[in-house]
């Protein structure tokens, strides 16, 4: 599912921010990459309400009904209330927002989430930067589950790398299949590709990962 308008515009969005960058990494499932999305680069008003008005307009794009926005620590809580701020802003959609800490606080108010308090048969949609073997994503199923008996419907990313999870099939059929998300993303990687000019030896390297790291069926 992509969100279709706006693509170029926003790669270019990505890279004059220095979120989108090439080289040579190391995503957080150990994979080689040949191109980073460090989403922390987001570090101004303005970046961050035009990051938010994106993942708003893809999550009314894409139909979900739900109850609360889940933002993972600790990116993914910037995200998740850009998204709500320019749900209510620009779409008249008001809904609570939540996310999570790194460690369980155990004075105050105690917890290990920040904001709603999600309770049995919510819908929870998930706001994350980026989808790569779904390794965060399983880790926020499993921490939301301990919490109440609520249903994660979508995941709203802004790049798809289009790789494999954990087996032959792509992290995001993957994710459908065994806990029926549905994941919507902004942009993917053949998008980034077809941005490039004929040519650039960008275009080899990053045909070479998928080639490695891409679904086999």
């Amino acid at each position: 599912m992509i969100f279709m308008l706006g693509k170029n515009e926003f790669i270019e969005f990505m890279a004059d921010a220095g979120v989108l960058t090439f080289g040579d990494f190391t995503t957080k499932s150990g994979r080689k990459t040949p191109y980073f999305v460090n989403t922390g680069n987001y570090k101004t008003g303005m970046h961050i309400s035009i990051l938010g008005d994106y993942y708003a307009e893809l999550v009314v794009s894409s139909g979900e009904k739900f109850d609360a926005i889940y933002g993972p620590a600790y990116k993914g809580i910037t995200l998740a209330a850009a998204t709500a701020s320019s749900l209510y802003r620009n779409h008249g959609i008001n809904v609570p927002y939540f996310f999570n800490r790194k460690e369980v606080k155990d004075h105050g108010e105690g917890g290990s989430l920040v904001g709603y308090k999600p309770k049995d048969d919510d819908k929870i949609i998930i706001i994350e930067d980026v989808v790569t073997a779904g390794t965060a994503v399983r880790e926020s199923l499993q921490l939301l589950s301990a919490v109440a008996d609520v249903t994660v419907t979508a995941l709203f990313v802004s790049v798809d790398r289009m790789e494999r999870g954990t087996g032959e099939l792509s992290t995001l059929d993957e994710l459908h299949q065994q806990h029926g998300i549905n994941v919507y993303q902004i942009i993917n990687a053949r998008d980034i590709i077809a941005s490039f000019p004929n040519g650039d030896d960008r275009i080899a390297k990053m045909e070479a990962y998928l080639a490695e790291y891409g679904p086999k069926g």
